[in-house]
Order: C-alpha cells, then sequence, then structure tokens
C-alpha cells in the first residue's frame, strides 16, 4: 500500500519540477552602439549582456513563439534567433530598404521600410508575400498590429495611419499632428504612440492622454499587462512605467549601448504540468482525503508561478534619422 501511494505521488512532483524549470519571461534589448541583442529579466537583472553579437546596426526586434527576429538596419536584413542566443539564419530576409520595425501576425512578419516609405509582407520562414503590401508612405517608423489591423506610425508626416493586414486602408491619417512618432504598442484596445516620451490614444482614433508621460531620447516601446517598458538611446536604459502614466523603475536596466528596440518572451504555458499534477492532486484525495487541502495548495502555488499574461510587441525605430 505504501508503495502504491508513493505511485500516486510521482506526478504532482513531477509537475511541480517541471513548472519551476520553465523559463521565465525575460527582456530583449537590442544594443545599437556595439551591434549586439542583451537579455535581461523583468526585475532588471543581467542575464547574458551579450546574448547576440555581430549584428548590423540592430534596431525592431520582435519574438514569435521561442524565435527572436532582428532588424539589421544597416545591411537591410532581418535576422532570425533562437531566445537563447542561437543563429536560425541570420538573413531570414534580404533586400530591405533600411528597414527600422517589424511585427508579427501568426505566421506573417510585417516590416517598416523608412528608406523607400513601405511596408513589406513575409512569412516567418523568410518567403516573400508583398514587398510592397502598403506604399506611398514617407517615413515609417513604427508599426503595431491589433487583430486584422496594421496600425503604421510615420515619422516625417506626423501621423498614425490605419490599415487592413491585406494592405488596405482604412484610413492614413487615424491619428494626425504628431511631432516625429516613433514606435507603437497596443494593449487592451489602447494605442501607446511614442516620440520624447509616450501618448495614449483609442485604436479607433480619439486622444486619451497625448502627454501620457514625457520621457526623452526613447527609441523603442512594449507594454506588458499594465506596465510600459521603453529603451532610451542616449542614456541606455530601459525603464518601466504603467499604462495610466506612473514611473515605476525609469533605470530598470542600465549599461546599454545606444539602446534602440526591445521585446518581451511570451510567459510559458503551465497547462500541462499544471493539468497532470491537478489530477494527481484528485488521485491522491480518492486514496488520502486528509491530503487534499495540501495537495491543491501546492497546485495553486504552481499555476500562480507560470501565469500567462497578453503581451502585445512594439518595438524600435532608426536613431541615425533624429541625430
Amino acid at each position: 500500500m505504501k508503495a502504491l501511494k508513493k505511485i500516486y505521488f510521482i506526478p504532482l512532483a513531477l509537475a511541480c519540477s517541471l513548472a519551476v524549470t520553465l523559463k521565465a519571461q525575460d527582456i530583449y534589448v537590442a544594443n545599437y552602439g556595439n551591434n549586439s541583442i542583451g537579455e535581461y529579466g523583468l526585475d532588471g537583472s543581467t542575464i547574458n549582456a551579450s546574448l547576440i553579437s555581430g549584428l548590423d546596426y540592430p534596431e525592431g526586434i520582435a519574438i514569435s513563439g521561442n524565435d527572436l527576429f532582428v532588424v539589421n538596419s544597416a545591411n537591410g536584413t532581418i535576422g532570425e534567433y533562437g531566445l537563447d542566443g542561437s543563429s536560425v539564419n541570420a538573413a531570414l530576409i534580404s533586400g530591405l530598404s533600411e528597414p527600422v520595425e517589424i511585427a508579427i501576425s501568426g505566421n506573417d512578419l510585417f516590416v517598416a521600410n523608412y528608406n523607400n516609405g513601405t511596408i513589406g509582407e513575409y512569412t516567418t520562414s523568410g518567403q516573400t508575400v508583398n514587398a510592397s503590401l502598403i506604399s506611398g508612405l514617407i517615413n515609417p517608423s513604427g508599426i503595431a498590429i491589433s487583430g486584422d489591423d496594421l496600425f503604421v506610425a510615420d515619422w516625417k508626416t506626423g501621423t498614425v495611419g490605419e490599415y487592413g493586414l491585406d494592405g488596405s486602408t482604412v484610413n492614413a491619417s487615424l491619428i494626425s499632428g504628431l511631432s516625429g512618432p516613433e514606435g507603437i504598442a497596443i494593449s487592451r484596445g489602447d494605442l501607446f504612440v511614442m516620440r520624447y516620451g509616450v501618448g495614449e490614444y483609442t485604436t479607433s482614433g480619439q486622444t486619451i492622454n497625448a502627454s501620457l508621460f514625457f520621457e526623452p531620447n526613447t527609441f523603442g516601446i512594449t507594454v506588458l499587462g499594465n506596465d510600459i517598458f521603453l529603451s532610451e538611446w542616449y542614456a541606455g536604459e530601459v525603464g518601466e512605467f504603467t499604462t495610466s502614466g506612473s514611473t515605476i523603475n525609469s533605470s530598470l536596466v542600465t549599461g546599454l549601448n545606444l539602446a534602440t528596440g526591445l521585446a518581451i518572451s511570451p510567459a510559458p504555458e503551465p497547462s500541462g504540468c499544471a493539468l497532470a499534477g491537478l489530477g494527481a492532486a484528485l488521485l491522491w484525495r480518492w486514496r488520502r482525503p486528509s491530503a487534499t487541502k495540501k495537495a491543491l495548495s501546492v497546485m495553486a502555488t504552481v499555476l500562480a508561478f507560470n501565469r500567462v499574461r497578453f503581451i502585445p510587441i512594439g518595438g524600435a525605430n532608426c536613431p541615425v534619422r533624429h541625430v
């Protein structure tokens, strides 16, 4: 009987063990000054300041699954890497015209070409879908996706336009009167536009707060839950703020070298481990009711440790055009 009880408890122990070894969410930051990507914890701790090196003036970055896509603005390429820094294809997409920003929807990757005023569409495996999906822009500097809509910031015209993922124009001047808008990010129906700070708007174009907060020399933006993360070019830092405009830590990550793009890895999926452990807990209850409360308490801890949060990904823009 004792051996049988031990067998019932094995799935719970295994579930807890697997859960605590899952990779946590991390911040990835492009260093324009030394051609690298660094990895940091959400608490600002350094994991690997040179996770990826040998790039060519990296700017916008985006994450899809376990892959990190990096814009090389100088040589007009997008490289693909693992979140562990391993190289998958350093020139997955080439022949771009000073690419500065990328956004991903499913298996499609959208690229803002600053020099020729276009948005190109490619697959995440590198195939060209439409190199000029959207044209007629002047200097597209930021892109973000919400549902079937693609939002594009144009630095020269001071606008944010709305387009379908098929390239159709919804409203080319959804938001206007901006001064050199940079990166943009979307969270819970709100659009955050960056340029020397952040302004907040609805995705239908209404102004919520044009000056949500001021932060000079920002170039990259991403949103995680109720938090906004900004990379600061000259200061070489990543700051953390709330979506309501409060400062959490303006120097969360320091020691960067001309920080540009940034992205946050998705939360690990807890379902397999959690369900296995929960099943073990219920089975243990059948064998030993007195252990129910303790076993379920352990599983609640596992679920909390591996919480899943929605992460809209934003990015950075070319600093050269502002220097």
